[in-house]
Protein backbone atom coordinates (compact mmCIF):
# COMPACT_ATOMS: atom_id res chain seq x y z
CA UNK A 1 0.00 0.00 0.00
CA UNK A 2 2.88 2.65 1.25
CA UNK A 3 4.43 1.63 -2.33
CA UNK A 4 1.30 1.97 -4.40
CA UNK A 5 1.17 5.68 -2.85
CA UNK A 6 4.30 6.14 -3.18
CA UNK A 7 4.33 5.80 -6.81
CA UNK A 8 1.23 7.61 -6.82
CA UNK A 9 2.90 10.09 -5.23
CA UNK A 10 5.87 10.01 -7.27
CA UNK A 11 3.50 10.31 -10.69
CA UNK A 12 1.32 13.59 -9.13
CA UNK A 13 5.20 15.34 -8.22
CA UNK A 14 6.40 14.40 -12.03
CA UNK A 15 2.97 15.94 -13.42
CA UNK A 16 3.20 19.02 -11.13
CA UNK A 17 6.74 19.75 -12.35
CA UNK A 18 5.80 18.96 -16.10
CA UNK A 19 2.79 21.37 -15.88
CA UNK A 20 4.99 24.03 -13.90
CA UNK A 21 7.74 23.91 -16.98
CA UNK A 22 5.24 24.02 -19.57
CA UNK A 23 4.24 27.25 -17.77
CA UNK A 24 6.91 28.64 -17.14
CA UNK A 25 8.01 28.05 -21.05
CA UNK A 26 4.90 29.55 -21.97
CA UNK A 27 4.65 32.62 -20.08
CA UNK A 28 8.24 33.41 -21.08
CA UNK A 29 7.41 32.88 -24.74
CA UNK A 30 4.27 35.39 -24.42
CA UNK A 31 5.65 38.18 -21.99
CA UNK A 32 9.29 38.46 -23.36
CA UNK A 33 11.28 40.00 -20.97
CA UNK A 34 8.10 41.57 -19.66
CA UNK A 35 8.52 45.15 -19.84
CA UNK A 36 5.61 45.67 -22.17
CA UNK A 37 3.42 43.72 -19.90
CA UNK A 38 4.56 45.34 -15.84
CA UNK A 39 3.13 48.90 -17.80
CA UNK A 40 0.17 47.53 -18.96
CA UNK A 41 -0.67 45.70 -16.02
CA UNK A 42 0.15 48.97 -14.20
CA UNK A 43 -2.14 51.01 -16.96
CA UNK A 44 -0.33 54.01 -16.55
CA UNK A 45 3.19 54.40 -18.45
CA UNK A 46 5.96 56.93 -16.33
CA UNK A 47 7.50 59.22 -18.63
CA UNK A 48 10.52 61.46 -17.57
CA UNK A 49 10.87 64.92 -18.84
CA UNK A 50 13.12 68.23 -18.28
CA UNK A 51 9.88 70.50 -18.44
CA UNK A 52 12.29 73.55 -18.71
CA UNK A 53 12.79 72.26 -22.66
CA UNK A 54 9.98 74.85 -25.10
CA UNK A 55 8.48 74.17 -27.27
CA UNK A 56 9.62 69.96 -26.98
CA UNK A 57 8.34 69.93 -23.08
CA UNK A 58 7.68 72.28 -20.67
CA UNK A 59 5.14 73.56 -18.05
CA UNK A 60 2.99 76.82 -19.28
CA UNK A 61 2.05 79.15 -17.24
CA UNK A 62 -1.53 77.60 -16.34
CA UNK A 63 1.00 75.12 -14.64
CA UNK A 64 0.25 72.61 -17.42
CA UNK A 65 3.09 70.49 -19.10
CA UNK A 66 2.58 70.73 -22.69
CA UNK A 67 4.89 70.39 -25.41
CA UNK A 68 6.02 68.18 -28.84
CA UNK A 69 6.85 65.79 -26.93
CA UNK A 70 4.11 65.56 -24.13
CA UNK A 71 1.58 65.39 -27.16
CA UNK A 72 3.27 62.73 -28.95
CA UNK A 73 3.76 60.82 -25.43
CA UNK A 74 -0.08 60.96 -24.56
CA UNK A 75 -1.13 59.68 -28.53
CA UNK A 76 1.56 56.68 -28.28
CA UNK A 77 0.30 55.77 -24.40
CA UNK A 78 -3.16 55.44 -26.03
CA UNK A 79 -2.05 53.21 -28.52
CA UNK A 80 -0.45 51.47 -25.98
CA UNK A 81 -3.32 51.38 -24.06
CA UNK A 82 -2.57 52.66 -21.30
CA UNK A 83 -2.67 56.31 -19.39
CA UNK A 84 0.51 58.36 -19.06
CA UNK A 85 2.38 60.28 -16.03
CA UNK A 86 4.72 62.56 -15.73
CA UNK A 87 7.58 62.93 -13.39
CA UNK A 88 9.52 66.08 -13.82
CA UNK A 89 13.36 65.68 -13.28
CA UNK A 90 16.08 67.59 -13.81
CA UNK A 91 18.27 67.18 -16.69
CA UNK A 92 21.71 66.51 -15.03
CA UNK A 93 19.99 63.30 -13.05
CA UNK A 94 17.64 62.01 -15.39
CA UNK A 95 19.81 59.12 -17.04
CA UNK A 96 20.17 58.16 -13.26
CA UNK A 97 16.61 58.02 -12.53
CA UNK A 98 15.82 56.03 -15.60
CA UNK A 99 18.36 53.31 -14.33
CA UNK A 100 16.94 53.48 -10.70
CA UNK A 101 13.45 52.61 -11.98
CA UNK A 102 12.13 56.19 -11.15
CA UNK A 103 10.11 56.01 -14.72
CA UNK A 104 9.81 53.97 -17.30
CA UNK A 105 11.01 55.37 -20.35
CA UNK A 106 12.34 59.28 -20.93
CA UNK A 107 11.33 61.53 -23.74
CA UNK A 108 12.36 64.64 -23.29
CA UNK A 109 14.85 65.59 -26.41
CA UNK A 110 17.09 63.08 -25.48
CA UNK A 111 20.16 62.79 -28.27
CA UNK A 112 21.23 59.41 -29.09
CA UNK A 113 25.01 59.15 -28.63
CA UNK A 114 27.46 56.26 -28.60
CA UNK A 115 28.40 57.14 -25.25
CA UNK A 116 24.53 57.05 -24.23
CA UNK A 117 23.94 53.92 -26.21
CA UNK A 118 26.34 52.09 -23.39
CA UNK A 119 23.79 52.15 -20.69
CA UNK A 120 20.30 52.60 -22.47
CA UNK A 121 18.65 51.42 -25.73
CA UNK A 122 16.81 53.72 -28.25
CA UNK A 123 13.62 54.59 -30.70
CA UNK A 124 14.79 54.89 -34.05
CA UNK A 125 15.14 59.08 -34.35
CA UNK A 126 11.98 60.76 -34.62
CA UNK A 127 12.95 64.36 -35.09
CA UNK A 128 17.21 65.69 -35.36
CA UNK A 129 18.10 68.47 -33.56
CA UNK A 130 21.58 69.64 -32.94
CA UNK A 131 23.09 72.41 -31.50
CA UNK A 132 22.72 75.95 -33.11
CA UNK A 133 24.25 79.17 -31.98
CA UNK A 134 21.79 82.34 -30.74
CA UNK A 135 22.94 85.55 -29.92
CA UNK A 136 21.87 88.69 -29.24
CA UNK A 137 19.96 90.52 -32.02
CA UNK A 138 22.53 93.48 -33.10
CA UNK A 139 25.54 91.30 -32.61
CA UNK A 140 27.47 91.05 -35.84
CA UNK A 141 30.73 89.43 -34.09
CA UNK A 142 29.35 85.89 -33.98
CA UNK A 143 29.06 84.80 -37.36
CA UNK A 144 30.42 80.95 -36.84
CA UNK A 145 31.42 78.59 -34.69
CA UNK A 146 34.97 80.30 -34.99
CA UNK A 147 33.81 83.57 -33.58
CA UNK A 148 33.16 81.78 -30.27
CA UNK A 149 36.58 81.90 -29.36
CA UNK A 150 37.22 83.77 -26.08
CA UNK A 151 33.49 84.32 -25.58
CA UNK A 152 31.11 83.12 -22.95
CA UNK A 153 28.47 80.75 -23.49
CA UNK A 154 25.69 79.28 -21.98
CA UNK A 155 23.79 75.90 -22.56
CA UNK A 156 21.63 74.06 -20.61
CA UNK A 157 23.94 71.41 -17.69
CA UNK A 158 24.14 68.07 -18.89
CA UNK A 159 23.38 68.81 -22.73
CA UNK A 160 25.71 67.46 -25.39
CA UNK A 161 26.44 71.37 -26.62
CA UNK A 162 29.05 70.90 -23.20
CA UNK A 163 30.81 68.05 -25.50
CA UNK A 164 30.96 70.06 -28.55
CA UNK A 165 31.88 73.41 -27.20
CA UNK A 166 34.77 71.47 -25.56
CA UNK A 167 36.10 70.05 -28.78
CA UNK A 168 36.23 73.55 -30.12
CA UNK A 169 39.05 74.22 -27.48
CA UNK A 170 38.41 78.21 -27.68
CA UNK A 171 35.78 79.05 -25.60
CA UNK A 172 36.28 81.40 -22.59
CA UNK A 173 33.61 80.25 -20.33
CA UNK A 174 30.97 77.49 -20.59
CA UNK A 175 28.40 78.58 -18.84
CA UNK A 176 25.27 76.07 -17.36
CA UNK A 177 21.81 76.58 -16.54
CA UNK A 178 19.38 74.41 -15.04
CA UNK A 179 16.50 75.90 -17.59
CA UNK A 180 17.47 77.61 -20.88
CA UNK A 181 15.02 80.25 -20.52
CA UNK A 182 17.59 81.40 -18.14
CA UNK A 183 20.17 81.32 -20.20
CA UNK A 184 18.36 83.72 -22.83
CA UNK A 185 18.06 86.05 -19.69
CA UNK A 186 21.88 86.12 -19.38
CA UNK A 187 21.69 86.59 -23.16
CA UNK A 188 19.29 89.21 -23.04
CA UNK A 189 21.38 91.47 -20.06
CA UNK A 190 24.37 90.94 -21.70
CA UNK A 191 26.07 88.40 -19.17
CA UNK A 192 27.00 85.32 -21.57
CA UNK A 193 27.91 86.07 -26.06
CA UNK A 194 25.72 83.38 -26.93
CA UNK A 195 23.38 80.38 -26.28
CA UNK A 196 23.77 77.20 -28.06
CA UNK A 197 20.17 74.61 -27.74
CA UNK A 198 19.02 72.68 -29.79
CA UNK A 199 17.20 74.95 -32.77
CA UNK A 200 13.68 73.99 -31.93
CA UNK A 201 14.14 75.15 -28.32
CA UNK A 202 15.83 78.18 -29.63
CA UNK A 203 13.93 79.15 -32.77
CA UNK A 204 10.37 78.35 -30.43
CA UNK A 205 11.73 80.98 -27.04
CA UNK A 206 12.54 83.50 -30.28
CA UNK A 207 9.92 83.13 -32.38
CA UNK A 208 8.36 86.32 -30.46
CA UNK A 209 11.26 87.84 -29.16
CA UNK A 210 13.26 88.63 -32.91
CA UNK A 211 14.22 92.07 -31.34
CA UNK A 212 16.12 90.28 -28.58
CA UNK A 213 17.85 87.07 -30.19
CA UNK A 214 19.11 85.96 -33.63
CA UNK A 215 19.81 82.76 -34.56
CA UNK A 216 23.39 82.55 -36.68
CA UNK A 217 23.11 80.47 -39.84
CA UNK A 218 26.02 77.79 -39.04
CA UNK A 219 25.04 74.75 -36.73
CA UNK A 220 27.73 73.07 -35.03
CA UNK A 221 26.36 69.75 -34.88
CA UNK A 222 23.22 67.65 -36.26
CA UNK A 223 22.14 64.98 -33.79
CA UNK A 224 19.39 62.11 -33.84
CA UNK A 225 16.59 62.51 -30.88
CA UNK A 226 14.82 59.27 -29.89
CA UNK A 227 12.97 58.51 -26.49
CA UNK A 228 15.35 56.21 -24.58
CA UNK A 229 14.80 52.83 -22.20
CA UNK A 230 16.79 51.12 -19.71
CA UNK A 231 18.50 48.09 -21.61
CA UNK A 232 16.53 45.35 -20.02
CA UNK A 233 13.08 46.37 -21.47
CA UNK A 234 13.35 45.75 -25.10
CA UNK A 235 9.58 44.80 -25.81
CA UNK A 236 8.42 48.00 -24.50
CA UNK A 237 10.56 49.75 -26.77
CA UNK A 238 9.51 47.81 -29.60
CA UNK A 239 5.77 48.73 -28.70
CA UNK A 240 6.84 52.49 -28.16
CA UNK A 241 8.59 52.66 -31.77
CA UNK A 242 5.53 50.36 -33.43
CA UNK A 243 3.07 53.10 -32.17
CA UNK A 244 5.53 56.16 -33.37
CA UNK A 245 5.56 54.06 -36.68
CA UNK A 246 1.99 54.12 -36.95
CA UNK A 247 1.45 57.99 -35.78
CA UNK A 248 3.88 59.06 -38.39
CA UNK A 249 1.92 57.52 -41.23
CA UNK A 250 -1.42 58.54 -40.17
CA UNK A 251 -0.26 62.01 -40.45
CA UNK A 252 -0.30 63.06 -36.66
CA UNK A 253 3.13 63.56 -36.13
CA UNK A 254 2.79 65.66 -39.22
CA UNK A 255 -0.60 67.16 -37.57
CA UNK A 256 1.96 67.94 -33.96
CA UNK A 257 5.01 69.32 -36.36
CA UNK A 258 2.84 72.35 -37.70
CA UNK A 259 1.06 72.73 -34.53
CA UNK A 260 4.86 73.34 -32.33
CA UNK A 261 7.55 74.37 -34.68
CA UNK A 262 4.94 76.17 -37.57
CA UNK A 263 5.92 73.22 -40.34
CA UNK A 264 5.95 69.50 -41.06
CA UNK A 265 9.17 68.40 -40.55
CA UNK A 266 7.69 64.82 -41.86
CA UNK A 267 7.08 65.97 -45.42
CA UNK A 268 10.72 65.39 -47.16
Amino acid sequence: MKKFLSIITILAVSAAIFAGCGSSSSSKTSTGDGSLQRVKDAGTITVGIDDTYPPMEFTDSANKIVGFDIDMANDISKKLGVKVKYVPTSWDGIFLALGSKKFDVIQSSVSITDDRKKTMIFTKPYIYGGNAVFVKTGNSSIKSEKDLAGKTVGIEVGTTAQDVLNKLGTIKEVKKYNAMTDAFMDLKNGRIDAVVSDPQVGDYYIADKKTDFTRIKTMLNEEPIGVAFRKSDVELRDAYQKAMDELKKDGTLSKLSVKWFGHDIYSK
